[in-house]
């Protein structure tokens, strides 16, 4: 389970310091029970991110099962995904 204050607390840190490896090694000690994984929006697919902000948007994990899936469901997830959102021409 992730709460929501923790969602937006990652949510603001990123916002704040913006999405790249120092932010997302700083979330990880700080956030040390909760898996971070960095990739570009693109590799999402169809999935609707649970935040949304400039420039990236928060995905959550389920990784409960043997497989990961993405979840929009708080009190399942396990991880975070911070996807890069690139900026179109």
């Amino acid at each position: 389970m992730i709460a929501e204050e923790r969602l937006d607390q990652i949510t603001e840190v990123v916002r704040r310091a913006g999405l790249n490896a120092e932010t997302i090694g700083a979330l990880r000690e700080a956030f040390a029970d909760i898996h971070f994984t960095h990739c570009s929006d693109d590799d999402i697919g169809v999935s609707k991110p649970v935040r949304a902000a400039d420039g990236f948007n928060l995905y959550l994990v389920d990784g409960r099962e043997h497989c990961l899936v993405l979840t929009d469901d708080p009190a399942n997830a396990t991880g975070v995904v911070l996807a890069e959102v690139e900026e179109e021409d």
